[in-house]
């Protein structure tokens, strides 16, 4: 099985699973190790890539772009997503005294400058806004963009965890749209349902991009008593479906109409192909909401 595909503007399209490289530098992997890793993705149709300035502190882009360096006909088949605005504390920084966000023309620019020099590739699918800063100027942001898609450096331009009035303002200060917002949706994460992103994204025609889809692995471990009422409903549906919790958490993601695309940060090739397996494992709408209900922690009005 190979996953499927969303279109994002009548020229950009991604796979339905992107895979993220942002646990890169705990993988221990060689150039050829992760060349193989792109290339097994590729054969299960897996094709974006989700990449930030930060990942690995500031090491996990470089790592990926030295295995990359030189194929060019690998970088034709896939769709490099980066994100910037997070200054992190890092000794590679040691003026900085604090974590702070940065969403000014020179570091937008700088950094998307320095993401691709990393990743040795001469253009960005998309650049997204890491988080939204409570000090930043749209206009800044909007004369960013510009320049780096008039020079050719990013084709196009998303947000992540931003709300929708948030994503609404940026909007109004571009001339293109913006094609997509990464936010943390999981099935122990109803926040974007209760903040009206969900309502938004379906407004506007958005496919958000998933991060944690898996509860950052919280549900994996039987410590989490809190969540026994969910982790009950899941392995329930799990045995009835013969398939594994990961699988029944992915499917409920894709149920949803918004068109959900969840990262699977996983270094193990069986790690994506069970995500891609979660497309034939289909959750009635009754089911759907039991996983609702067990998350919210009451029946719904």
């Amino acid at each position: 099985m190979q996953s499927s595909r969303i279109q994002l503007t009548p020229d950009l399209s991604f796979s339905t699973f992107v895979h993220g490289y942002w646990r890169l530098t705990d993988w221990g992997y060689n150039n050829e190790q992760i060349v193989s890793l792109i290339q097994e993705g590729l054969d299960l149709g897996v094709t974006t890539i989700d990449h930030a300035d930060i990942y690995g502190d500031y090491e996990c882009e470089a790592i990926f772009g030295k295995a990359l360096g030189g194929r060019s006909s690998l970088r034709e088949q896939i769709e490099l997503v980066s994100k910037c605005g997070i200054k992190l504390l890092s000794e590679k920084y040691p003026d900085r005294e604090v974590k702070y966000y940065d969403l000014s023309y020179e570091h937008i620019v700088r950094s998307a400058e320095q993401s691709l020099k990393n990743l040795q590739t001469d253009y960005l699918d998309v650049l997204l806004l890491h988080r939204p800063s409570p000090l930043y100027n749209p206009s800044e942001v909007a004369r960013a963009f510009s320049a780096l898609h008039q020079s050719g450096k990013v084709r196009y331009f998303g947000v992540s965890n931003f709300t929708p009035q948030q994503t609404t303002t940026l909007q109004s200060y571009l001339d293109q749209p913006l094609v997509t917002n990464q936010i943390e949706i999981s099935v122990n994460c109803l926040e974007h349902f209760d903040n009206g992103n969900m309502d938004y994204l379906l407004e506007k025609r958005l496919h958000p991009m998933a991060w944690s889809p898996l509860a950052g692995g919280k549900l994996f471990s039987a410590a989490n008593k809190d969540r026994m009422p969910l982790l009950e409903v899941i392995h329930a549906l799990a045995n009835q479906k013969e398939t594994d919790i990961a699988t029944i958490m992915y499917a409920w993601l894709l149920k949803h109409p918004v068109g959900i695309m969840p990262i699977v940060g996983s270094g193990k090739i069986a790690r994506i192909k069970d995500a891609v397996h979660a497309q034939s494992v289909q959750l009635t709408d009754q089911e759907w909401f039991k996983i609702y209900q067990a998350t919210l922690g009451h029946e719904v009005p």
